[in-house]
């Protein structure tokens, strides 16, 4: 059973000057139910599993190919370029940027972090390094895969963004946020590859300047809204972490400042709310507002940090698709140096990545992939809902 909201452009609710959605958060378009490592039918409210994505509807993805080489993002009012081109640098993509002309436009601009996740839709599929369906709509976006005859894996095809990491990624390099299109994750990657200026693909935008900026107010009740997005987030975690299914209950059954209809939020809704110019190595806290409050816990060994926060977002990779579920990092995104063996920050504050639904807690955190990148089954929790 699904939850409807309706989407509005006028919050009669609030203040004038916060009236207009000017950060609508585009849909996943997931539609599937998921346990821990199945499908599920549609789970009925108060029962296992409610909440989770399919549960909650949004603003569905809605597109407009102009025939200029431009696509139009109908809810985020973004125009895009439908085709990327080839890998370039970073500087090679500031130059295109300022010289492009496609559809008659000269105010092309390469896009945030936040402005580029928009079109992520989880309705993607990947398994290890390979693509199965990429995580943009094809039928509007052409999306490459990486070049297998040239030594690359299908998945090196990131796209990246202006979003520079404040922090710094294993080894102190300086690096970029960007979105993988074809394995559905944000991580930041170092602008410096084996010496030489990194290439990735670069996808330039246009239009709605105030796409991904937050406009919070503290309600003074332990919540905080955006009127930017027409979100109300609970202001700070409970302390305690969960597993996924534990995540989902707790936000369904939530009575906070008199509110009962809280729930777990999805991964973009979720990512909404990162600051990208906050990291802990940087300004010495979570990369979120400061009218927010995440609590900091045993992370491994003798390492305190900030943990992941659960989406409600399944991430259909791996051999069994339905096994794992989105979080975004507030702190550090963990993984162990491969050639040191020390634990560091891989993908930066306000990486996107996944984790198991479930497991034994003995068994976690754990390591794993390149970058061994730490698994942690017991995931902290913050609960949304919509601004009627």
């Amino acid at each position: 059973m699904k939850r409807l909201f309706l989407s509005v452009a006028i919050l009669a609710v609030a203040p004038t000057v916060y009236s207009q959605i000017t950060y609508p958060i585009v849909d996943t378009g997931q539609n599937g139910y998921y346990g821990t490592g199945a499908k599920i039918e549609a789970p009925e409210p108060g029962t296992a599993f409610y909440g989770q994505d399919a549960c909650i509807d949004g603003n569905q993805p809605q597109y407009r190919d102009n025939g200029d080489g431009t696509i139009t993002d109908l809810v985020t009012g973004l125009m895009w370029e439908k085709d990327m081109g080839d890998k370039i640098t970073f500087a090679e993509a500031q130059q295109k940027a300022a010289d492009l002309r496609t559809g008659g436009y000269d105010d092309w601009r390469i896009p945030t972090i936040k402005e580029l996740y928009s079109l992520i839709l989880f309705t993607g599929r990947s398994m290890g390094e390979y693509v199965i369906a990429p995580y943009i709509d094809t039928n509007y976006f052409i999306q490459p895969s990486g070049d297998t005859d040239n030594g690359e894996r299908e998945i090196d095809a990131q796209t990246w963004s202006s979003t520079v990491y404040r922090g710094r990624t294993m080894g102190g390099q300086a690096s970029i946020f960007g979105v993988n299109f074809v394995d559905g994750r944000i991580k930041s990657y170092p602008l410096l590859k084996r010496g030489r200026e990194n290439k990735m693909y670069f996808r330039m935008v246009r239009g709605n300047t105030e796409y991904g900026k937050n406009r919070f107010v503290d309600n003074g009740d332990g919540t905080i809204s955006d009127y930017a997005t027409g979100l109300m987030w609970q202001k700070s975690d409970n302390g305690k972490l969960y597993d996924w299914e534990q995540a989902l209950s707790y936000a369904d059954t939530l009575t906070l400042a008199g509110y009962s209809d809280w729930y777990l939020p999805n991964a973009k809704e979720l990512e909404s709310i990162v600051d990208y110019d906050r990291s802990p190595s940087a300004t010495n806290s979570p990369a979120i507002s400061p009218l927010f409050e995440c609590s900091l816990h045993n992370i491994y060994g003798d390492i305190n940090g900030y943990a992941y926060y659960w989406s409600s977002t399944t991430h259909l990779d791996g051999r069994n698709p339905y096994g794992n579920a989105i979080y975004v990092c507030f702190g550090e995104a963990w993984g162990k140096n491969p050639r040191t063996g020390e634990l560091c920050d891989v993908h930066g504050a306000g990486a996107q990545r996944s984790d198991p639904k479930s497991g034994p807690a003995s068994s976690y955190p754990r390591f794993f992939g390149p970058q061994n990148d730490m698994q942690c089954v017991y995931n902290a929790v913050r609960c949304v809902r919509k601004i009627k």
